[in-house]
């Protein structure tokens, strides 16, 4: 065991209290950033009539769908666009089979979960997802607190286990 005198303590416990201070910095600064880039986007397209949920989620029906309505459990097909907020796509399967999920169960990031629970078959939305209820703060699938745009097609539901 390292044995260390009471200056060195007090050292290292304040150096490690700085550390953690300044990152809580940062952190507000990149969450920040964040709010402003969603709301410069907001500004920029007021054509956009989102809605914006309790979760932070921001909700536009483009095409309402006639179909019904997704549950937890249930299976929905989709066809999607996600693009970053400076229209610069990063992944779709348009043109493609559908991209399928059982919905409400946590399988995919939380703001396309709870966009699509509120769609209907046969129905189109626009997505504005914050990093929160996307990819998040961890750099891992793309650059930390990055808001991004979904285009979702609701195209079907499978009912799920014990639905229907």
């Amino acid at each position: 065991m390292i044995k260390m005198n009471f200056l060195t303590r007090v050292i290292v416990f304040t150096g490690t209290v700085m550390i953690l201070l300044s990152s809580c910095n940062l952190t507000k600064k990149y969450e920040d950033k964040e709010k402003e880039e969603i709301q410069n986007y907001l500004s920029a397209h007021p054509e956009l009539d989102f809605t914006l949920r309790e979760s932070g989620l921001y909700y536009l029906d483009v095409v309402v769908g006639t179909g019904d309505q997704p549950v937890a459990k249930d299976t929905a097909f989709v066809f999607y666009t996600g693009s970053f907020l400076n229209g610069n796509s990063f992944e779709t399967n348009v043109g493609g089979d559908p991209f399928w999920f059982p919905v409400g169960v946590g399988s995919i990031i939380p703001g396309w979960d709870e966009g699509v629970m509120l769609m209907r078959e046969g129905g189109t939305a626009k997505l504005l997802i914050p990093s929160y209820l996307a990819f998040g703060n961890s750099g891992y699938i793309m650059e930390p607190y990055t808001p991004i745009i979904l285009d979702v097609e609701l195209d079907s539901i499978a009912p799920g286990p014990g639905n229907k």
